[in-house]
């Protein structure tokens, strides 16, 4: 019975787990596409939408706390509960730096250059490293968790090629040094995303073979 209730608790985290990265995932595409539109009524909606994802961080933690105290897990439930305390803090902080981009397109006319095809590249490998660590979570999928720490070699490729395409509009004239300097800001911050969604992977593989990379 014990056993049962708590595996009713297990299923109800992988569900908001699987809510929060859905959310996230929807904040980095809709950054993404406030930019390219210059729509600050879209950058807004990101801006609300991180609220939502602060909450839903909350929800997950109560629900950990809730199982550690009253479940006692075992050794291999700890790890995925200790996991998902984990993977909700570089959650949270990828909805952060979507709200960040959000908050960037709102309040500043940025024109869009080429390096705005790229950022689109970026925010699609992002959402899709994070998608793919929440199914492996859920899953228990060791190889795509290793598949999404091996993407962010791809993501700082990106970054470095959005940073090369800044410098030459600057130098060409295309953009204005405030202008670029708002762009690198993104890119920077869709690098981060990226950073974090590996983080995430890790504290995946943590959790199916009770090895971290930080150990």
């Amino acid at each position: 019975m014990m056993r049962s209730k708590f595996d009713e608790q297990l299923d109800r985290l992988n569900k908001e787990m699987m809510k929060m990265g859905s959310a996230i995932e929807d904040s980095i595409r809709k950054a993404v596409d406030a930019l390219v539109k210059q729509d600050a009524e879209l950058a807004k909606k990101v801006m609300l939408q991180d609220e939502e994802i602060d909450r839903e961080q909350k929800t997950i933690e109560s629900i950990c706390f809730n199982l550690l105290i009253q479940q006692q897990p075992v050794a291999k439930d700890l790890r995925t509960i200790t996991a998902a305390l984990k993977m909700v803090t570089d959650m949270e902080r990828i909805g952060d730096q979507a709200a960040d981009i959000a908050d960037i397109v709102k309040v500043t006319s940025l024109g869009v250059p080429d390096a705005s095809i790229r950022l689109k590249d970026m925010a699609k490998a992002t959402a899709s490293m994070v998608t793919k660590c929440i199914d492996a979570y859920v899953k228990q999928d060791l190889n795509l968790a290793r598949e999404v720490i091996d993407s962010d070699d791809i993501v700082d490729d990106l970054f470095d090629e959005v940073k090369d395409e800044i410098l030459q509009g600057m130098r060409k004239g295309i953009t204005t040094d405030v202008q670029s300097l708002d762009y690198l800001m993104i890119a920077k911050y869709y690098e981060r995303i990226g950073d974090h969604a590996t983080n995430i992977a890790e504290w995946v593989v943590y959790s199916i073979n009770g090895h971290h990379k930080g150990e």
